[in-house]
Formats: C-alpha cells, structure tokens, sequence
C-alpha cells in the first residue's frame, strides 16, 4: 500500500496566500504537483471529488484521493491531466468555517474548503487525521460542523 494518502493537482493560478493547502506542501502523507497542459496523472480507481457524483462510502476505504485544488471554472482543465478510470465521488454537505465571497456564481452553495474537503474525503475514507487542519484558522468551526452532521 502506497505511503501517499491524497494527491493534489493545483492550478497554477491558485492564490498560494490563500490557499488553505499550502501548509501541508511537506507532509509526507500528500503528493503535490502543479497542473500543466503535459501533466499525466494515472487515476484508475482512485477516488477523485466531484460534485454530481455519486457519496463517498465506506466501501470506497483504500483507494487513493486525488483532489482537484482551484476554483470551479478551472475543474474541467484539471481534470484534463487525469488518464485512467477515476472513481467520481461527492462529499457529504457539511458547512464551510472558511468566510467566502463569490462574485461569479460559480461555486456550489456547499462548497468546501480545500482543505476541508481534503480532511472530510480522508475521514470518510478511514484516514481521521485532524492535525491536517493545524494551520486552518477555521479549525475548530469546522471540526464542530463535522461533529453536528456526525460524520
């Protein structure tokens, strides 16, 4: 079994002082790399989020994460660098701790953090790890919306 719980595929416009993932670039457990138009990345029934798909269950445990790391209109170019047969999944609704502002329309009203969709996708796939939101300002918000919707 391979030491890299989650890949993370970034858009090279993301904000990196905003980016709530930017803190975990070293760890050990998570694989970055920037996209770019050559960039291959094999996802065969790897676990990539999605927000028509279908819920992230238990019965997904195992398999990689690849989390798609930019802002909704840049999802379908992301996506581009994927071969293989990935495995679409959504994440439960829970609340965002993070204050955010959409002045395109483009997010999903449920849309995650980063980072929280990192650490909710992982602790549904049996990976509980809160230290990956150490750095979150929004942490402990977060982590109590969590617990409200007992996932």
């Amino acid at each position: 079994m391979s030491s890299i719980l989650a890949t993370i595929v970034r858009h090279p416009d993301e904000n990196l002082a905003k980016c709530t993932l930017e803190p975990l670039h070293l760890h050990k457990e998570l694989s970055f790399f920037q996209f770019s138009a050559s960039l291959k990345i094999e996802a065969t029934d790897a676990i990539v989020l999605s927000v028509d798909a279908p819920l992230i269950s238990e019965a997904d445990a195992g398999r990689p994460l690849i989390l798609l790391d930019g802002n909704w209109k840049h999802v379908p170019k992301l996506k581009s660098c994927l071969t293989g047969t990935p495995i679409y999944r959504s994440l439960p609704s829970v609340p965002t701790a993070y204050p955010r502002r959409n002045d395109e329309g483009l997010d999903p009203a449920e849309g995650l953090a980063s980072v929280e969709a990192l650490y909710l996708a992982l602790k549904l796939l049996g990976h509980d790890d809160p230290s990956l939101l150490s750095h979150y300002y929004w942490r402990e918000q977060f982590l109590k919306s969590v617990a409200l919707f007992k996932i």
